[in-house]
């Protein structure tokens, strides 16, 4: 959303720069995302001054040239060489003096240089209109009255204003600062100011021509028109094109640019109709007709649905409500008498049909989050008016106002207290008061800590306590909250694990591995499900490619390494926190998980080193780094069930999958589009939560004494898994042995049939004293013997 520095100071005294602003309106929720200086003459007419010319003598070389000298103020006159007809002495000139960049009306800007021309010194340059973007002609240079003063700066001259155009990053939230008298409303607020009303008690009715109009659809709550005769349709005056061209919209003619500026200005849509062609001097707002055919402005003929509000005379739709008008009702430049209209239509229905037919308007846009039903009135009222100033026109109805069930406010309580508990700080009660009374909002009782306040009806998304806290805190200002003078410690000291305090550790975890974080939508398509029968599918969706809830987090993943690799970014390592969604017999499933993947190399390729493609053992380490961080114990490790996987393991805590981890099956990389291998895994974080529910925290003296690293190769079945190893070798030495791991594993010929060589390493360590060779000894025969009789090694 564009909003215009100068057009808000139409309702505010603002004595900040467009610099300053920018901040202010970023503190308050308004995030200023852009800010852009907009020049109504290309280069402002900078470094242009008045002169003016002394003399003008034949150029000795040249039939069509004089030679000039220039009074600009200075101490000497300036020599200039100019080609002008009109060039006489005693006129007062526009002249770019040595070193100014002019900006023509066509073409590159050009700088001005001292030089010769045909022998004679040329210090400057007398300007026509279209040597500096005043117009476009080139007859002979611009002649200025005679009362101009010299040296007076042209711009001043002309009282060239710039503008800034301030790019808002509107929430959806807000519809309620979808314009100028929106922005003006909050700015007001933040400096406890006022803001003006542009008036309209110059407006009066008539009789003359009055429009019949009838609504027969609960979707149009509000519908208001007038009529205005004697219109000429016609270019719109410089000021309003100024306005136009600031925020960034395309002058059309003078009615619709005024129904533009009243959008951007009050944030009310309107429509003009010409009503000549409003068959039976009937507006009737209706439901289309299933299959009926009408053809938008932009040319396309489209079939309407039945759920879809037109607004239609006796024999046809004219426009489509809220969203896009038609091509014959239109205002054209032959256009004599206007219908304007100005209605409050439901969002819902404004949402669904600008979606239905891929419709996109700065009307739908705020039709479908709430426009103020209150201000229809008004908005036609200062439309008509300008019409009539700009068009020539003049009123010649009454105003037709259809409004039987008016929208109330919103009525609820606010605590002072719960105010201040959610803000995290102490805010006076007077101060909270006054900020709500400063939002526009009413406070109509008040007993101790607790008040009873009205929101207005443009305020569409403040209808709790919460939302009034909200707008208390915006306009507190979030960095008017301090953060704590002490350093908290990274240290978990709560008695039970806090899920978003997990969640960040493992996220902060794997950041500082090298993963990088995603958030994928959770619709998806249906082809990515992995049971239809349970999937979850909606009712109305936006595409065939969102119309159905995840049932996994697989497809999430492989949907963005598929949309990197086609921007040759192919070496990644992602995760993601999301849910998935199934049916159940009674209602619906929902599960929290974590995704990891990683595809491509290993890591960025280097000239002194060969760059190996990831593998599955790489994000083993990530999954079994987490479940050691999270002191996860008593995991059984197997090949994984997951049909998604073409291999990996599951590790199961109980009878339920924990963690699923493999290498992508090819089918499910050919159905995402994803090149080379990818290798994924999937947390149960529910089930993850509920395993280190019990934990408890115990922190210990690093210990003073060395840890003692020893190695043993085993001959085992193939059968024999790692897991089932570590299990024994736990089992045989619970307080000195600290960790085993795998090193090395070798199938061969050498090696008996049915056998797998094991490499293992084990760390020994005494907390209390150094260990010597006796001890270290003895817990590796007992290593040896137990591996001998429960699995059947044996020692190379």
């Amino acid at each position: 959303m564009n909003i215009s520095y100068n057009w808000l100071k139409n309702y505010l005294n603002i004595d900040k720069t467009p610099a300053e602003l920018s901040l202010i309106l970023t503190d308050i929720g308004l995030e200023v995302e852009a800010v852009e200086k907009v020049e109504s003459i290309p280069g402002g007419l900078e470094g242009l001054v008045v002169g003016e010319v002394l003399s003008a003598e034949q150029h000795p070389n040249a039939d069509k040239l004089r030679v000039t000298k220039v009074n600009v103020g200075t101490e000497t006159p300036l020599d200039i060489v100019c080609g002008a007809p009109n060039c006489r002495a005693g006129l007062k000139v526009i002249v770019a003096t040595v070193g100014t960049f002019c900006h023509p009306t066509s073409g590159e800007p050009f700088k001005i240089t001292k030089s010769k021309i045909r022998g004679e010194v040329s210090e400057g340059m007398l300007c026509g209109e279209d040597e500096i973007g005043l117009g476009t002609s080139h007859a002979g240079i611009v002649e200025l009255p005679a009362d101009a003063q010299v040296g007076t700066l042209v711009k001043d001259f002309y009282e060239i204003k710039d503008d800034f155009r301030f790019e808002i990053g509107l929430t959806p939230n807000r519809a309620d600062a979808a314009s100028h008298l929106g922005v003006a409303r909050d700015l007001a607020a933040y400096f406890r100011s006022t803001y003006t009303l542009p008036s309209v008690e110059a407006f009066l009715e008539d009789s003359a021509a009055d429009t019949t109009v009838v609504v027969e659809s609960e979707d149009a709550p509000r519908y208001s028109g007038i009529n205005i005769s004697g219109v000429t349709v016609e270019e719109s005056p410089e000021w309003l094109k100024e306005k136009m061209n600031t925020i960034g919209i395309r002058s059309i003619n003078n009615i619709v640019d005024i129904t533009n500026f009243i959008l951007h200005d009050l944030g009310q849509p309107l429509h003009a109709f010409d009503a000549a062609k409003i068959a039976g001097n009937k507006v009737v707002v209706r439901k289309a007709n299933e299959g009926e055919l009408f053809k938008t402005l932009d040319g396309v003929e489209r079939k309407l649905s039945a759920e879809d509000l037109v607004i239609a005379d006796a024999e046809k739709p004219m426009c489509i409500a809220g969203v896009f008008g038609g091509e014959h009702s239109g205002v054209t430049e032959s256009t004599t008498d206007v219908f304007l209209e100005s209605a409050y239509f439901n969002p819902v229905s404004v949402r669904k049909t600008s979606k239905r037919h891929a419709l996109k308007t700065d009307s739908s846009f705020r039709f479908e989050r709430g426009t103020d039903p209150n201000i229809t009135v008004f908005a036609l009222k200062r439309a008509a008016l300008l019409i009539q100033e700009l068009a020539g026109g003049k009123i010649s109805s009454t105003i037709t106002d259809i409004y039987p069930n008016p929208v109330a406010p919103f009525q609820f309580e606010v605590n002072y207290r719960n105010v201040q508990r959610l803000i995290g700080k102490d805010i006076p009660a007077e101060e909270i008061k006054a900020i709500i009374l400063a939002l526009g909002i009413s406070i109509t009782a008040e007993n101790d800590d607790v008040i009873q306040v009205e929101v207005p009806a443009y305020k569409v998304d403040v209808t709790r306590e919460v939302d009034v806290i909200e707008e208390v805190l915006r306009i507190y200002g979030y960095n008017n909250i301090e953060l704590k003078s002490q350093i908290l410690a990274s240290l978990n000291t709560q008695d039970k694990p806090d899920k978003e305090t997990v969640l960040n550790q493992v996220a902060d975890l794997l950041i500082g591995n090298g993963y990088r974080e995603i958030l994928s939508n959770s619709l998806t398509k249906s082809a990515y499900a992995d049971d239809e029968a349970t999937a979850v599918k909606l009712f109305n969706p936006l595409s065939s490619d969102l119309d159905t809830m995840r049932q996994n987090m697989l497809y999430s993943a492989l949907v963005a390494i598929e949309y990197n690799q086609k921007r040759k970014q192919s070496d990644l390592k992602i995760f993601e926190y999301g849910k998935t969604y199934h049916l159940k017999e009674e209602g619906y499933d929902e599960k929290q998980r974590l995704a990891l993947a990683i595809a491509g190399k290993k890591e960025a390729e280097q000239w002194n080193t060969s760059s190996k493609n990831v593998n599955f053992y790489n994000l083993k380490s990530a999954v079994d780094t987490i479940v050691r961080r999270l002191k996860i114990e008593g995991l059984q490790v197997l090949e994984t069930t997951n049909t998604n996987l073409a291999y990996g393991l599951d590790y199961m805590k109980g009878q339920k999958v924990l963690v699923s981890l493999g290498a992508v099956h090819a089918d499910a990389l050919k159905k995402a589009d994803v090149d080379g291998q990818v290798y994924f895994a999937d947390f149960d974080w529910d089930l993850v939560m509920k395993a280190i529910r019990k934990n408890v925290i115990k922190y210990k003296e690093v210990s003073k004494f060395p840890a003692v690293r020893r190695d043993l190769a085993l001959l085992v079945d193939e059968a024999i898994t790692f897991d089932k190893l570590k299990t024994v070798a736990l089992k045989t030495d619970r307080k000195l042995l600290k960790e085993v791991n795998i090193f090395d594993v070798y199938k061969g010929d050498k090696l008996p049939e049915g056998k797998k060589s094991y490499a293992l390493s084990f760390t020994i360590q005494d907390e209390e004293k150094t260990l010597n060779d006796k001890q270290i000894d003895s817990i590796i025969q007992k290593l040896i013997i137990n591996f001998e009789k429960e699995t059947n090694a044996v020692v190379r």
